[in-house]
């Protein structure tokens, strides 16, 4: 009989690294994370070939399911003292998506799933704290509405701003128990108003609702864009992750965040990452509020006065740097970490090979040769062909002029000049009619990725290093400024003020990944220089390839950059005639006598 639902938690588990196919790379490396022996909250993941059947067999799930899945939830319970829907001590639990690569904010998560009018008051009653068990239920709410009912989650936005608004409040923390409550109540009308029935009540029905909204955003436009772009098969389909609760939203001494084991855009060997304190997952790479540091080695180079969390929970940053290097050294890899700090309580939520530039994947590879973690051959596999194309990207030239609107953070490493677009469909647009944009959002959405494709390089008001912006654009090897906070977008009339100056769309502009800078006008651009990390990398190659390299050039540039670039012979197209004409030809042509 078929296996549908593997368990883990508590230091062990059903699965393990190995089974990414069939388990996604998170419910792999939840498994794996487990019988290591670091802090899992336990839950269970419903297998990739659920996903399949679901598709197959018009939307529906294979007969055993249910009993499979209604088992792992017992066990989730006796782990933490707790039952799914008690009116005592209900069992909360996050549903998330997993597939075998990782697709960064592609597909639908679901938190705090569980609570209703009754529990959240269980949950008040226990934790003594009002507030806590009023904004969890709030969140819940708006992001159940959202993924599975299908309410727009800036609907609830415009709720909350409103509030903040009227009674002069500038952050979500800012709100109190009795305010949460009433939000809730608006929440749920428009919930009704919107669908003509109130949000469900039976957690059960909460449950099946999140697992099938999870296996539905396998097919979702944006996810079928990001699979098209990266080349994955949509046979492969996505695994379902359900898992205990833990809460970074419970008070001063509770904290969320993201980080990589070393840096994602430079490949240095340090700890980088961010964290929000009284905060749920969601809110770090949404960018709403600006994230903290997570070192204090960043926080002095950035120049924050707000504290790193290896200041503010020195016993919680040591044991989160202990599990970093545990996982580096296991998966002898770079990694994305997630975490929550609970109560000072750390849980470990994720990893997974962290999104880099190719620039920090050649010193990552060569780094770990001579770190004793990879062999030569390792390193070169490590290193995606596709991805050197990244290294060919220009950078502004130090002695252009620069006409400096704001600064941001430098989020992507990388500089590009384009007009202002402010949606996605116009960057796609203006791509289709071969010109060159910047994408400038408060914040990009998994919506945006076709935008994102599209333009020269992307630019956000909101959003820290580990938003959703920055992480896509250095995997999609783009420049990208995040957290811009001067700039005041103003999508209605297509325009941006900033720092008393007014932009429209269509005025062109440069970002520059590497310092945060937004110039006004296009800048001149340098081409790159190769670093001493590729050819070592490619010395390396030499060791081991078994054929020589020779190039295709249309110019007596490709010609020379190709040879810079260590090509032994260049060639030229049989059907050469048919795309150049007289000088350029006899020059490619000279130029190819000279060389070969």
């Amino acid at each position: 009989m078929a296996k549908w639902v593997y368990s883990f938690g508590n230091g062990t588990a059903e699965g393990s690294a190995g089974m990414r196919n069939l388990l996604g790379g998170k419910g792999a490396n939840l498994a794996e994370m487990s019988s290591l022996g670091l802090p899992v909250p336990p839950g269970f993941t419903v297998t990739t070939e659920v996903c399949t059947w679901y598709y197959e067999h018009g939307k529906s799930y294979p007969e055993t399911l249910a009993v499979e899945v209604a088992d792992a939830l017992d066990k989730v319970g006796a782990a933490t003292n707790r039952k799914f829907g008690d009116l005592e001590r209900p069992l909360l639990v996050s549903v998330r998506s997993g597939a075998r690569v990782s697709m960064p904010g592609m597909m639908d998560t679901v938190l705090n799933l569980g609570l209703n009018d009754q529990t959240v008051e269980a949950i008040a009653a226990e934790t003594g704290d009002r507030r806590f068990a009023y904004d969890s239920y709030r969140r819940f709410i708006q992001m159940y509405s959202d993924v599975v009912l299908g309410v727009d989650h800036h609907e609830f936005e415009e709720i909350i701003e409103d509030h903040k608004e009227r009674n002069d409040l500038s952050l979500d923390t800012d709100i109190d128990a009795d305010s949460w409550l009433g939000i809730i109540e608006r929440f749920k009308a428009l919930v009704m108003e919107e669908l003509e029935r109130p949000f469900p009540q039976d957690p059960q029905e909460q449950l099946w609702g999140a697992i099938g909204a999870v296996f539905s955003s396998w097919m979702v436009p944006r996810a079928v864009t990001y699979r098209r772009l990266h080349d994955i098969p949509g046979s492969w389909g996505t695994a379902v992750n359900v898992q205990a609760m833990v809460f970074g939203n419970m008070g001063e001494n509770s904290a969320t965040g993201v980080a990589f084991t070393r840096n994602p855009s430079t490949g240095e060997n340090a700890l980088y990452g961010e964290f929000l304190v009284n905060a749920q997952g969601e809110d770090v790479v949404a960018g709403i509020r600006t994230p903290q540091d997570i070192t204090e080695k960043a926080r002095q180079e950035a120049g924050s006065s707000s504290p790193s969390l290896e200041a503010l929970m020195p016993a919680a940053f040591a044991e989160f740097q202990s599990y970093c290097a545990k996982l580096e050294a296991h998966y002898k890899d770079m990694q994305d970490l997630e975490f929550t700090i609970e109560n000072g309580k750390l849980w470990m939520l994720q990893t997974r090979a962290g999104k880099r530039t190719a620039k920090a994947a050649l010193k990552i590879a060569v780094d770990m040769v001579a770190e004793g973690l990879l062999t030569e051959e390792e390193a070169i596999g490590r290193v995606e062909p596709g991805a050197l194309d990244q290294l060919l990207h220009p950078t502004i030239d130090p002695k252009a002029e620069r006409d400096i609107l704001t600064t941001g953070l430098p989020a992507s490493p990388g500089a590009a000049s384009g007009a202002i677009v402010f949606t996605s469909d116009a960057a796609e647009e203006a791509r289709a009619e071969g010109r060159k944009v910047i994408l400038v959002r408060v914040e990009t959405s998994p919506e945006d990725i076709h935008g994102m494709h599209a333009a020269e390089g992307i630019l956000t008001s909101r959003g820290g290093m580990t938003s959703h912006a920055a992480v896509v654009a250095r995997g999609m090897g783009k420049p990208c400024v995040s957290g811009a906070g001067m700039l005041r977008i103003d999508y209605r009339n297509g325009v941006i003020n900033v720092a008393g100056r007014q932009l429209k769309q269509g005025d062109v502009i440069t970002i520059d990944g590497a310092t945060g800078q937004v110039l006004f006008g296009e800048v001149n651009m340098l081409q790159p220089v190769l670093s001493g990390d590729f050819g070592t990398l490619m010395g390396w190659a030499d060791n081991v390839r078994r054929m020589k390299v020779r190039t295709n050039a249309e110019t007596p540039q490709d010609a020379k950059v190709a040879r810079d670039f260590g090509a032994e012979g260049i060639g030229l197209c049989r059907t050469e005639h048919m795309f150049f004409e007289g000088e350029r030809i006899v020059a490619v042509r000279e130029m190819i006598l000279a060389e070969t």
